[in-house]
């Protein structure tokens, strides 16, 4: 409106003031300045609006459209543009926030809000600076939600609080003509205390892992070498009572074929007496053997060879 009135003050100037200059005539001057003023009314009535974006327009002095992407006339004098709204998905990250834990820890929370503009009458209307208050708004409901959570629950439970985060946030920002889209923590910062202790005892559970893995691979190494050894004891006690049962077996054969030699050659007692007699050297054959032990049938052996050898004995002398 006051540029308006600036123009009308400045064309009258300008149709009193140049016929006394220039030496035109009234009536020219007052044309040359009514199109002036028509082209530049002209001029602030069109608003050309960038894709997602939004105007607000208001008609002396209330809300009356809003105004979208392309080419729009306003009514002069009447209407004019309240407020340029960017409609595209916005990120805004907030410095960290000290929060309390149940356990009485303080932690610091770096937070990022994705939100965007859905409706531009609400934004510029219920609330007047929204980035200042989804901040606020972000911070106490943070508290709120960390402030039932202990420290360990807290850092491990980015996911459950980004989900209450986002739940409070959307549901108050919606009569805002705001829409949350996601809530993310960039960061949650112990103090450097908890952070040492959290530390050690971190190191002190991938020691202990390390004990354990370590004497679970050498219990596992010493079962594996005693099943190795008891198999390979099954192996040779195996080897050994087949070996023996060849060896039997074989005696058993050769005795067997001893006596059928022997039954079917019909032996009389001299000959086995004969053959006794020339088995007894061989019993001293081994080393080891110091002791001759002397069978009690031996003179009766003897004297049964007896005859023989004095029936030898006179064949020679004959």
């Amino acid at each position: 409106m006051g540029l308006y009135l600036f123009l009308i003050v400045s064309l009258t100037f300008f149709v009193f003031l140049i016929p006394s200059i220039a030496g035109v005539s009234f009536a020219s001057a007052a044309l040359l300045a009514g199109l002036v003023f028509f082209i530049t009314v002209l001029a602030k009535s069109v608003k050309i609006v960038p894709q997602a974006e939004a105007f607000v327009v208001e008609r002396l002095g209330k809300y009356q459209r809003t105004l979208g992407p392309g080419l729009n006339l306003l009514l002069p004098v009447l209407e004019k543009t309240r407020s340029r709204l960017d409609l595209r998905e916005q990120v805004v990250s907030f410095p960290p926030q000290p929060v309390i834990t149940q356990d009485n820890l303080v932690v610091d929370v770096d937070t990022v809000i994705y939100f965007q503009v859905v409706d531009p009458r609400a934004a510029t209307y219920e609330i007047a600076d929204y980035i200042p208050a989804i901040e606020q708004l972000t911070v106490t409901t943070l508290r709120n939600v960390i402030g039932g959570l202990d420290l360990e629950r807290t850092l491990t439970s980015r996911e459950e609080i980004n989900k209450q985060l986002r739940g409070v946030l959307d549901e108050t920002t919606s009569p805002w003509g705001i829409r949350i889209a996601r809530v993310e923590i960039k960061s949650i910062d112990p103090p450097a205390t908890v952070r040492e202790a959290m530390e050690k005892q971190l190191k002190a559970e991938r020691e202990r892992r390390a004990a354990i893995l370590t004497a679970e691979g050498e219990k596992q190494s010493k079962i594996l070498i005693a099943e190795g050894e008891r198999q390979a004891s099954i192996l040779r006690a195996e080897g050994e009572r087949q070996a023996e049962i060849l060896r039997a077996e074989g005696e058993a054969s050769a005795v067997k074929t001893v006596f059928e030699s022997v039954s079917k050659a019909s032996p009389d007692s001299a000959t086995l007496t004969y053959l006794y007699l020339q088995a007894l050297p061989k019993l001293a054959e081994k080393p080891g053997d110091k002791v001759w032990v002397i069978p009690a049938e031996l003179s009766r052996v003897v004297s049964q060879f007896a005859p023989v050898f004095d029936n030898n004995t006179k064949k020679e002398e004959r």
